[in-house]
């Protein structure tokens, strides 16, 4: 089918079963507990696991738009990589591009970036996936190995200290105490080759607890150069002494070897999809890892008013990466990070506050070799990168009335880069250097909260963000460093969420004024840009975030999000205010799920990008629009034992699943679009016990 396949047939699907027959409204008695919503507010689930509601009170503190993503809402289908954990998060865009790499973008954070993580924190357990300078991969990230998934955005993520436009992802491991089961194991597989075995235990002796997982995976790829095989394992330890005092040791690791087929052009990817990028296929493109991480964490009651939570950690990183040369580093990165929260009264007004600090620091060895298919030819440079930072942060709320609560806070931030490049004898354009870089800000934030007696709230906050450089985007030369700033914008929004009967809903609009934007940008002589990266002029990031659950009738319900994004130049001295690529304007997502008395269901969805994206900051092509319908199928056979399956784009449509930017599409190569995967199936069996 063609890129232009009409949403007509996607939406049919849906219309099919959401006949007026089935929409009935129903009392909050009558309605069936939804403890796989991603929205929170401040009324409890009456079904929620005790961790994913305390989880969800906590973040429902917040004066601005976060979500709880917990394992529950992904338990029935096939969620290989972040993207399908995240799927049904409002205003989260994360999309595949190929095995386990994925475009991630809150708020249009990033979206320069066609490769990599930038702009957005990700952790597992509070330790961050990220490297010290803020670059970071997704392929390290196991979904399975996760008890709920809390998405901070933008400048929400104050609570780990962040102040990035985008926010922060953390994935929460289970303890043997926050398992789902004592014994599990899934066992799936499908299209392309596909293959996954997960296995995990989990229990309690006295004062002790434990969590241990592995998962291994295999897959062909749906795109020629695609193959792919990973492990991932996971244990958490921990000791009880006492009503919130424990401490905990949390060991994980990973091991993935990925091709990589490339991007394409638009003609390519409408002749043939499945299609490897000549350059992919020649030189055996391919990402390779391994990585050890270690954790050891405390939570303990100091008093009646005051909680204290802090961590050290360590992580090893191994990267092979066979591209235009291959890519030879490691690094190492350690950390500690403190936080208290206290609750009591100030003037007699109830309140609350959370302050600490992060520190972190890492150090990577970097080496670069001729590519000969996959393997290493002679060296070609060498370098050592160190980055430090430190984050000292702090917010508090003030009820200034029962239902109202001012929200004020802020962090005091510190990025260290520090480079030494060594010339390699016999290669032309190698050089010896040493240079370093030294950013400081600080990022304020004030808000407000208002509550109902129901748990629905109202929310505003304005808030400052701050993202320095790393050094893919200090690009080093002869002459020391690019000359870039941090990258700041500041953010206002204001959002409501709650649930009413059967209807739970969140809702918020943003908009941040952006200097200094950290976009990449192709070499082009007549602009004098000099580098990859570059700070922009004034740009502008603003866009409405919706997410609806509706329990149409006990055994229907209706799950949409829905993200307007309007990114663009503000007078910028080259593209005026034109817009901003990437991102689509428009995208809409939406499941209908009947659930049988008898323990089956069946859900179709419908993910739909309403409009063209742009392409180039020329605005002069665009990225067709798309639909793409799904269909999950799932019976629990008696308690602990269920089967699924995952059946996706139905109608094979051929589709652009992202893509990078690049300056002017007439000029540029546009060599960079990544398709979406062809009809495809997957079915899987769980057993817990």
């Amino acid at each position: 089918m063609s890129l232009k396949t009409t949403a007509a047939p996607c939406a049919l699907l849906l219309a099919a079963v959401a006949s007026p027959t089935y929409a009935q409204s129903v009392s909050p008695q009558a309605a069936p507990t939804q403890i796989d919503s991603v929205i929170v507010t401040a009324r409890r689930n009456a079904g929620d696991p005790p961790v994913v509601a305390e989880a969800r009170a906590r973040l429902s503190r917040t004066p601005g738009a976060v979500a709880v993503v917990s394992a529950e809402s992904y338990a029935d289908r096939y969620a290989p990589n972040l993207a399908d954990v995240l799927r049904d998060a409002p205003g989260v865009y994360a999309q595949k591009k190929w095995g386990g790499d994925v475009r991630l973008s809150i708020r249009g954070s990033g979206i320069g970036n066609a490769s990599h993580n930038r702009g957005v924190l990700l952790a597992q357990d509070g330790v961050p996936f990220n490297e010290a300078d803020g670059y970071g991969d997704f392929q390290l990230i196991d979904p399975l190995i996760a008890r709920y998934t809390e998405v901070y955005k933008g400048g929400n993520a104050l609570r780990f200290g962040g102040s990035l436009l985008g926010g922060a992802i953390n994935l929460v491991t289970p303890t043997g105490r926050t398992a789902n089961a004592d014994l599990g194991l899934r066992l799936e597989g499908g299209s392309y080759g596909t293959a996954r075995l997960h296995g995990e235990i989990a229990g309690q002796h006295g004062a002790w607890d434990g969590f241990a997982a592995v998962t291994g995976q295999t897959a062909d790829g749906w795109r020629d150069q695609s193959r792919g095989q990973s492990v991932h394992l996971s244990a958490n330890i921990g000791r009880s002494f006492g009503q919130d005092r424990e401490a905990r040791l949390l060991i994980s690791g990973g091991d993935i070897h990925q091709e990589i087929p490339g991007s394409l052009t638009l003609a390519q990817l409408r002749a043939d999809p499945t299609q490897a990028a000549a350059a992919s296929t020649a030189l055996n493109y391919q990402r390779n890892m391994a990585s050890v991480r270690t954790t050891l964490q405390t939570r303990w009651r100091l008093d009646d008013a005051t909680l204290f939570e802090g961590a050290v950690y360590g992580t090893w990183k191994d990267l092979d990466h066979p591209i235009f040369q291959v890519v030879d580093q490691q690094s190492r990165n350690q950390g500690a990070f403190g936080r208290f929260d206290w609750q009591g009264r100030l003037g007699g007004l109830h309140a609350d506050a959370f302050y600490g600090a992060w520190y972190r620091q890492g150090d990577l060895d970097a080496k670069q070799w001729i590519n000969l298919a996959g393997a290493h030819g002679d060296l070609r440079a060498r370098s050592f990168q160190n980055a430090k930072g430190l984050d000292v942060f702090a917010e508090g709320r003030l009820f200034v009335t029962d239902a109202v609560a001012l929200v004020a806070g802020g962090t005091w931030g510190r990025a260290e880069r520090d480079y030494r490049g060594h010339a390699v004898p016999g290669v032309a354009g190698s050089f010896d250097l040493t240079t370093e870089k030294t950013y400081d800000w600080f990022a304020p934030r004030v808000g407000i909260l208002w509550q109902a007696e129901d748990g629905a709230q109202v929310f505003a906050n304005v808030t400052r963000s701050v993202e320095p450089p790393n050094f893919s985007a200090l690009s080093p030369t002869a002459g020391g460093f690019q000359p870039l700033v941090p990258q700041e914008a500041t953010t206002a929004e204001i959002g409501t969420r709650g649930r009413r009967g059967g209807l739970t809903w969140d809702l918020t609009a943003y908009r941040a004024e952006v200097k200094h934007e950290l976009l990449n940008f192709i070499p082009d002589a007549l602009l004098g840009i000099p580098a990859a990266t570059f700070n922009a002029g004034p740009t502008v990031h603003q866009g409405i975030e919706a997410g609806l659950d509706w329990r149409i009738a006990p055994q229907w319900r209706l799950r949409q999000t829905y993200a307007f994004s309007d990114f663009r130049f503000d007078g910028d001295k080259v593209y005026g205010d034109g817009r901003l690529p990437v991102v689509p304007p428009h995208l809409y997502r939406a499941e209908l799920r009947y659930d049988h008395p008898a323990g089956w269901f069946a859900a179709p969805s419908l993910e739909w990008s309403m409009a063209d994206a742009w392409v180039d900051y020329r605005n002069t092509l665009k990225s067709p629009s798309y639909a793409v319908a799904n269909l999950n199928l799932g019976w629990t056979v008696r308690p602990g034992v269920a089967v699924f399956a995952d059946a996706r784009n139905l109608f094979d449509t051929t589709y652009v699943s992202n893509f990078g930017a690049v300056t002017d599409a007439r000029t540029a190569s546009t060599a960079v679009f990544f398709p979406g995967e062809g009809r495809s199936l997957f079915a899987g069996l769980r057993l817990a016990y």
